[in-house]
């Protein structure tokens, strides 16, 4: 067993101190990093321990609107706080949709957005091809099981996908995410945040070295009326997603005044589907013109093959749920 040091940080400014050392990683409600430290997927040599650090576990209003979630709120709070359930029902339904009762519990917003793939190549150490865990050693997925891979946004050195539900719902709000570094605070666009594989699929964000998350602010509500998120799973509880939609309208009566559409569990990354958008945007909400924004949304998907059906799949998943937004549960005309 390797040995493993602990430390309990005070602050956010002694935190990101005791990050830059070798081997060490920030731990919250652990729920990922352990099951790849028990995996032998992860081996940290120093755990920072951030769950005490005052101020990072609250929801709090920001000036002018919006609000800011700490990065140590649990996911079962955040998707239970008023705030949020009023204003951005997406995010909570989103929340909920993910993982165990127990999990949520434990799990924090920080931690959730750090969630690495569940590829099966990926967490069982026995496969020796895996860009993710061993660059430059392959891909065992891209001609092994890959049902549950990626269609959009892959590239031949990695066809995993995101896990998180909870951050397909904050790439449709446009979050932003704010961090503490060595070099001091910065703010990062959602969009930005998490990345396409590439030819460096090992590294899954933007955050530079030593860079600690401490909340993920929200604009101003727009979508709070019309919202929904649809999770396409196997079975109906602690699944992850074949295909999810997070979509978000304002409406003027049948008019869509805007809208965002966020796809998960079909790229390495939440997939925002700027075709479908522009295509709803300031148009009468039909369902002729819904099925040809869920196939723009797919135009450029490369599925492998076990994972075709995902295509169609996501189409359709993405006509019920703009649906559902709008309050068409029957469908639209």
């Amino acid at each position: 067993m390797d040995a493993i040091s602990y430390e309990r940080a005070g602050d956010v400014a002694g935190a990101v101190r005791a990050a830059q050392q070798p081997g060490a990683v920030f731990i919250g409600g652990g729920t990922n990093l352990l099951d790849l430290m028990k995996g032998g997927v992860a081996r940290p040599v120093r755990l920072i321990d951030i769950t005490h650090i005052s101020g990072l576990d609250s929801v709090t209003t920001l000036p002018g609107g919006g609000i800011r979630i700490g990065a140590l709120v649990r996911n079962s709070d955040a998707a239970n706080h008023a705030l949020v359930r009023e204003q951005y029902p997406l995010l909570s339904q989103a929340l909920l949709a993910g993982a165990s009762a127990q999990l949520r519990n434990m799990a924090t917003v920080g931690g959730n957005l750090l969630q690495r793939t569940r590829c099966g190549y990926f967490y069982d150490t026995a496969f020796t091809q895996c860009n993710k865990r061993m660059p430059g050693s392959g891909c065992a997925a891209l001609d092994g099981h890959n049902r549950m891979h990626a269609i959009l946004g892959a590239s031949p050195q990695c066809i995993a996908v995101n896990p998180s539900d909870m951050s397909v719902a904050l790439a449709a709000l446009d979050a932003l995410v704010r961090v503490s570094g060595p070099d001091g605070e910065r703010t990062i666009a959602f969009a930005d945040f998490h990345r396409l594989p590439g030819d460096r699929p090992d590294v899954d964000t933007t955050l530079q070295p030593g860079e600690l998350i401490t909340a993920v602010d929200l604009p101003p509500p727009l979508f709070s009326a019309h919202s929904h998120y649809l999770k396409v799973r196997d079975r109906a509880s602690y699944a992850f997603a074949l295909v999810s939609v997070a979509a978000a309208l304002q409406m003027d009566g049948e008019r869509v005044r805007s809208a965002r559409i966020a796809l998960g569990g079909v790229a390495h990354k939440p997939w925002r589907a700027h075709a479908a958008e522009q295509m709803l945007s300031g148009q009468p909400l039909s369902q002729a013109t819904l099925k040809q924004a869920a196939a723009a949304a797919l135009s450029g998907a490369q599925p492998r093959h076990d994972n075709a059906f995902k295509v169609q799949l996501a189409q359709r998943a993405i006509v019920r749920a703009v649906n559902q937004a709008a309050g068409y549960a029957g469908g639209v005309a």
